[in-house]
């Protein structure tokens, strides 16, 4: 499932992200969402999260429900 929609995304669920800085190469880092960063209630770009391991990026995929 794409990471798009806010509603979609909450604490706890396995995720993967692309960090700003690997943007271009589009490497993904995998891991649980602590914090969902974007309020708006879309992205088109994928909802902006913080991970248990501190890293911040934007949401491709979930991966776990």
């Amino acid at each position: 499932m794409p990471g798009t929609k806010r509603s979609e995304i909450r604490p706890g669920l396995e995720v993967q992200i692309v960090q700003k800085h690997h943007q271009r190469s589009g490497l993904r880092t995998r891991g649980v969402v602590r914090d969902v960063l974007t309020k708006s209630p879309t992205h088109p770009h994928g909802i902006k999260v913080r991970l248990e391991t501190g890293e911040v990026g934007r949401v491709k995929e979930v991966l776990e429900e």
